[in-house]
């Protein structure tokens, strides 16, 4: 089996210890650096070219927004913190990160799997990230809703990730007939969330998600998460 290369970037010695202890417990996956700041973060991705990053957001010296762009040159970046602020998880996924996990908000399995996912091209969000993303997802969607103008010049300061999703939307609710809350939870699937992530975001059950995830697929004509994403971006 390969393992999973992991570079873990904190400047709490404490904390760096805890996730290495508990990633390298796992047979698939080995930390092969630690680092106390962004700066190092870049050469630890350098020298050993790791297949995930765990990055911190508030470091001494280069902190982990200011490292982002350069990091996800070299690998996934997962932001591992404990900032939950709107506007920083906005600003991470807006430079290229493709998780935001929020300390206190998710269990050591849970974090496994995310990086595990992110290997794979599956993004993560606990459920601050996901309220901030589906915050800027809403005032993305209401903007356009409410202009008639074409997309200004400076578009490209929204989310890169939620940007094809917003877009297609409102046409596509339009034609598949789903409701608001389908569209909505359709725009999360589409995002990379997973049923825990949608039920938190939307402060609802998974069963409730599991019951509306099966309407959208009917009426979609789609079994599976993926084909039904391809549908809605307008893809398949």
């Amino acid at each position: 089996m390969t393992s999973l290369r992991v570079v873990v970037a904190d400047d709490n010695p404490v904390v760096r210890a805890g996730l290495t202890a508990l990633l390298s417990g796992r047979e698939d996956i080995t930390v092969v650096a630690e680092a106390a700041d962004g700066q190092e973060a870049y050469e630890a991705a350098r020298a050993h070219r790791p297949d995930v990053i765990l990055l911190d957001v508030r470091m001494p010296g280069v902190d982990g927004i200011a490292a982002l762009p350069y990091l996800v040159k070299l690998a996934p970046v997962v932001m591992l913190t404990y900032s939950r602020e709107p506007e920083i998880v906005e600003e991470a996924l807006r430079r290229g990160a493709d998780g935001y996990l929020v300390h206190g908000e998710f269990t050591a399995d849970q974090l496994v799997a995310a990086v595990r996912d992110i290997k794979r091209g599956r993004p993560h969000f606990t459920a601050t990230a996901a309220g901030a993303l589906l915050a800027r997802l809403r005032a993305t969607s209401n903007a356009t809703a409410n202009s008639d103008a074409p997309t200004a010049p400076n578009s490209s300061e929204n989310l890169s990730q939620v940007q094809p999703v917003v877009a297609q939307s409102s046409s596509y609710r339009s034609r598949f007939q789903l409701s608001a809350r389908e569209a909505e939870i359709m725009d999360l699937i589409a995002s990379g969330m997973n049923n825990q992530q949608i039920a938190a975001t939307c402060f609802i059950s998974e069963k409730t998600v599991k019951n509306h995830i099966n309407r959208i697929f009917a009426k979609l004509h789609s079994t599976s998460r993926s084909e039904a994403t391809a549908k809605w971006l307008g893809l398949g």
